[in-house]
Order: structure tokens, then sequence, then C-alpha cells
């Protein structure tokens, strides 16, 4: 059935059908499973604990499924990706969790390994994979950072088409190409490709644009493929202004709005969790792994519920 899916979605864009990004790899196997926003947990803070605790972990949390970091110092090495995500697959499909994401560091045809990461991943149902990022640097101009994640992303499209799986872009603070939106938003236009999206980040598009972000997001709806939540407050120290990571609610980002939007524009996509706050503080460092993985189980579920909450409060689902 998903190999014949993915040949219909291959006749689809073979024949330039007009159709939203956010629905056309996710819609048909959600439908079925009853789940429009599968919520997904990022899996890098508990990368170092090994697959049997993290999957055990997960479960425990509540979550559906798992946005796996399959990159260098990752869950996955890239050049282990054939020996070991396959088992990583089969332990979560017998712990009844989806592995349907991904997090990558591709950015290109050219990237170490990219092409059998995408291969194999989507011999295991993986529908969408985290790009990795471009920076604007002092060695080139904007327009030219620009210009070369135009060409970079533009080289991944067949290789996708190919195997079935869809690069998203992550926006993330910083000097990142995508951080103001307006630039991811432009090459999304060029590539005009379903088989790159946009990963929209509500926490790194708060941050920067606190006023504007609504617009961004309006502008981004028709080519959101995965939908990142987190929350942060800001912290002044020393006349300097820095980002304090926080559970959900907790923080100053307009959750509310989000969620609002996700309904009021129609967009249907996965949902991944990312918790960067301390799932342990330092002194529980120290406690036995089970009192560790109470601690964390119950963060994990905290969020969870959050985002349950409001998928519910706003009519989402």
């Amino acid at each position: 059935m998903i190999d014949n899916r993915r040949s219909f979605l291959k006749k689809m864009v073979a024949t330039s059908v007009n159709i939203t990004f956010s629905n056309l790899l996710f819609s048909f196997e959600n439908i079925e499973a009853g789940k429009n926003y599968p919520i997904n947990f990022f899996t890098k803070p508990l990368d170092k604990y090994g697959h049997d605790f993290m999957i055990d972990t997960i479960k425990m949390g509540g979550v559906d499924g798992m946005d796996l970091t399959v990159r260098p110092r990752g869950s996955v090495l890239p050049e282990r990706v054939a020996e070991d995500l396959p088992l990583v697959a089969e332990m979560a499909r017998k712990n009844g969790l989806l592995l349907e994401m991904m997090v990558s560091n591709i950015t290109s045809a050219e990237t170490p390994h990219a092409k059998n990461v995408l291969k194999i991943a989507a011999q295991h149902d993986i529908k969408h994979y985290r790009m990795g990022y471009f920076r604007y640097n002092d060695e080139e101009k904007a327009e030219e950072t620009i210009a070369r994640a135009n060409t970079q992303i533009l080289s991944l499209i067949d290789i996708n088409a190919q195997y079935g799986i869809q690069g998203g872009y992550q926006n993330h603070t910083g000097n990142y190409f995508g951080a103001p939106l307006w630039d991811l938003i432009g090459v999304l236009e060029k590539v005009a490709s379903p088989w790159i999206s946009s990963q929209f980040d509500i926490y790194h598009a708060y941050s920067e644009g606190f006023r504007s972000w609504q617009v961004s997001m309006e502008m981004m709806a028709p080519k959101i493929g995965s939908l990142a939540i987190k929350d942060f407050t800001w912290e002044i120290n020393n006349g300097k202004a820095k980002i304090k990571k926080v559970p959900l609610g907790q923080g100053i980002v307009d959750l509310d709005g989000f969620f609002k939007n996700i309904k009021n524009m129609n967009i249907k996509a996965p949902i991944t969790l990312h918790i960067e706050y301390p799932l342990l503080e330092r002194n529980e460092e120290n406690l036995s792994l089970i009192k560790k993985q109470k601690i964390m189980v119950a963060k994990i579920h905290n969020d969870v519920q959050f985002i349950k909450s409001k998928l519910h409060q706003y009519q989402i689902i």
C-alpha cells in the first residue's frame, strides 16, 4: 500500500497537480490512522542513553512517535544507517511508536551518505526529514548565501522524489538562512516542489519576529510540511538578553496564536516536540537510571498533554 501511494504521489508531481505541500505526503497515512497531527519526540536529549531506554522513555511519555536523529553524533550515524536504522524502526514498531520523521545533516545531494540515508529511511516508512542548515557568514554576501541554499536545495528534489521522502528546512534563530523566514519563503517559492517544505518552528519564528511572526506563518502556510514546537522566555544578565528554554506554556511564545493559525490556515502536518530545557537538573544526574527515567517521562508527558489540550481547545482534532 505504501509503495502504491508513493507511485500515486509521483504521478501527481509529474502532472504538476497543484496541491498543498503539507497535505501531499501525510494526509493519506494520517487519515487511515486517525491522526492528522501525530506528536513526535525529537530524540536529541535522549540520544546518549541508547535505543532501548530512548524508546521506552518516549513510549511512557505518551507521544505518538519519534523524530529520530540520523546525523553525526545522533542516535543513528549516517555511515551506519543500513545497520542501525532498521533495528530502531523495528523496535519502534514493536512498541507501537511511529517512525515517520528524522533529523539529518543533509544540505545537498553531495552531503556524505545522503542518498543512502534517504533510501534506507524511505524503505522504513520515514516520510519527512529535517535538513541541515546554511549559515550567513563574512565570506559571502547574504544574497550569495541565499543563492547557494537555493542551488543545494534544488539538488535534493530528484532524490526525494525517487525515494518518496520530503525534506523540510527548519527556521532557526541566529545567523542561519531561514531565521528571518522571508529568505526561506523566497527559496521555497522558487523551488516550487512538494518534495521540499518548511519545518515551521514557532519558537524560532517568535524569537526572531515577536510582532511579525503571524504574517510569516501565513505566507509560509502552503509550504509547511511539519510543525516544531517549544517555548522560551527572556533573561536579562548584565544588560544582555538571553533565551531561557522552558516547558510549554511557561514561556512567552504565543502558542495560542500558533494553534489558532493551524486551525484557521488549515495546516495539516505532523508535530515534532523539541524539549531543549533540561530533562534533568544537575542534582538529578547522579540518580539511578530508573529515577532519571521517571523524571524525564513526567516532563515529556506534561508537554504532550499541553499540545493535546491545545489541539482540542482550538478544535483542530
